[in-house]
């Protein structure tokens, strides 16, 4: 008799990227760390940006980042795909190509070495579509399973997209539909339809491979990704790295699927997705925005799509630049407006012309 399929999902206290520290607590445990100030690190932690930029000379800087985070899905090649997918992405979302990846791998004593396998395979996999070479990594025993990579990238340093830059007037463009929080939630309490588990699975596992594309063509003034602090904490990251308030227009915001408000207004909400809302709402004017479309705003995903601000004149290039390849979507979600005192984000049922 076979041993039933293990759940890598009910060996995790939570998913995904909304295993993530708080933006708050995150903040206060940095606060002051020694060596972070060296004019050589072009970016480092105190911008809250995806990665680090290093600068090696005035042709090549290094981007530096590691990701990792305990299972989302129970299928282990997945979920090594989607780890891997989510850990590349910081360096494409800094507009860099990826060069090298190591392993991050923290697994229980009891779980079988073929899942563990199955895993770093998964992983090794997206590093290969990525171009990048897998060059060793580490690895150790705890009780939940853990796993990720940390990648090194490579870009001239006058092509770094940074969360700062943005200006009055910029479009705001997003890659990827929003909603692998509430899926991944509704997965681990078997409630999520399967059209949106597939959705969910598709969108992780897509690499953010337009970035360098388009900070190399000088298209972008400002970006990130939307990970696990949500589209609302990234995109509050920017307005204030930047100067500016973004305008969000909450009817084009894309979903993976229409149950996903359904799912959230019946509290199939991470418990990140919460940190997320409490953080942002301070500074967050949801105007006339239906609740359940607040919700997903702060939904904390895992492997998020680009985020961009976008100078008018190079919004049908760049999104021409997504089509061709093949985001899974380029929706023009709002605008960057002049900063407006204590108000970062403004998010309305609907945006009428600039």
């Amino acid at each position: 008799m076979q041993n039933p399929p293990v759940r890598l999902t009910a060996m995790a206290s939570c998913a995904g990227c909304a295993a993530k520290m708080p933006q708050q607590a995150l903040a206060d445990v940095l606060r002051g760390l020694p060596g972070m100030q060296d004019p050589r690190l072009l970016i480092g932690a105190a911008t809250s940006d995806d990665a680090a930029v290093f600068i090696i000379d005035d042709s090549r800087a290094l981007v530096q980042t590691l990701d990792f985070f305990t299972p989302i899905v129970d299928d282990p090649l997945t979920y090594g795909r989607i780890a891997a997918t989510n850990s590349l992405s910081d360096v494409y979302a800094m507009g860099g190509r990826p060069l090298t990846a190591m392993n991050i791998t923290g697994m229980p004593e009891e779980l079988d070495l073929s899942i563990v396998n199955t895993i770093l395979r998964g992983g090794a996999e997206k590093v290969l579509e990525a171009k990048c070479v897998l060059a060793g990594g580490h690895s150790i025993r705890i009780p939940e399973p853990v796993y990720g990579l940390s990648v090194t990238g490579i870009i001239h340093p006058s092509h770094i997209i940074s969360n700062a830059g943005a200006k009055a007037g910029d479009v705001l463009i997003l890659t990827k539909p929003l909603g692998t929080g509430i899926a991944t939630t509704a997965i681990k309490r078997d409630r999520c339809p399967d059209a949106l588990r597939d959705a969910a699975i598709a969108s992780m596992s897509t690499l953010n491979t337009p970035g360098p594309e388009l900070a190399e063509a000088g298209l972008v003034r400002a970006g990130t990704d939307v990970t696990g602090f949500g589209l609302l904490g990234h995109l509050g990251s920017m307005c204030r790295q930047s100067a500016v308030t973004a305008e969000i227009n909450a009817s084009a915001l894309p979903l993976l699927d229409p149950a996903v408000p359904e799912l959230a207004a019946d509290n199939c909400f991470p418990g990140g997705s919460k940190s997320n809302a409490a953080f942002a709402a301070p500074w967050t004017d949801f105007t006339d925005t239906p609740q359940p479309l607040q919700l997903v705003a702060a939904d904390a995903q895992t492997s998020g799509g680009l985020l961009l601000s976008v100078p008018p004149e190079h919004v049908d290039t760049v999104l021409a630049t997504c089509a061709r390849l093949e985001t899974l979507c380029a929706a023009i979600i709002g605008r960057m407006i002049p900063a407006i005192p204590g108000s970062h984000i403004i998010v309305r049922r609907s945006l009428g012309p600039a």
